[in-house]
């Protein structure tokens, strides 16, 4: 498993560092597809609907238990304003969504993911890095807390 993300995460940066063109964040495409290391890891995409809205997700494994599959979706807000950085973009980004792990030996769950992260969008290549922290209220099977986080890398076209 760890060699396949990190091949895919050497793939990205291949792909970006021999982009001919300079693109800034505005330029770059709406569609990111990397990869999100933590809890969970996995393939992780994001889709911007505009400049400050975006539909993210990933289809991951969570490897602090029991090696659980998971899939999460989340519909998230930015905000350009709060960090200003010289070149590139940090905005910061909260959302909601939904997440479901499955799990082999036990009983799978649903909850409800509130995500903050921030997200540095680079200035010559259309690539970003992330850091996230979600906060899950899960309703399925039973009601309770849990916590995930992690960082990420994706590549735009």
């Amino acid at each position: 498993m760890t060699r396949l993300f990190i091949t895919i995460v050497m793939i990205f940066a291949f792909i970006s560092g021999t982009a001919l063109a300079q693109t800034t964040p505005a330029e770059r495409g709406p569609f990111g597809l990397g990869a999100i290391f933590g809890v969970p890891t996995g393939i992780s995409a994001k889709y911007f609907l505009d400049e400050s809205n975006a539909i993210d997700g990933a289809i991951a494994w969570d490897f602090s238990g029991d090696n659980d599959f998971h899939i999460h979706a989340d519909y998230l807000y930015h905000n350009y304003s709060l960090i200003t950085v010289e070149k590139g973009e940090l905005p910061v980004y909260f959302g909601i969504g939904g997440r479901l792990k499955i799990r082999d030996n036990k009983d799978d769950e649903f909850g409800i993911r509130f995500p903050v992260g921030l997200a540095y969008a680079f200035a010559d290549v259309p690539f970003d890095i992330f850091l996230e922290v979600a906060p899950i209220l899960d309703v399925v099977p039973d009601t309770e807390f849990d916590l995930e986080g992690g960082i990420g890398v994706r590549f735009y076209f």
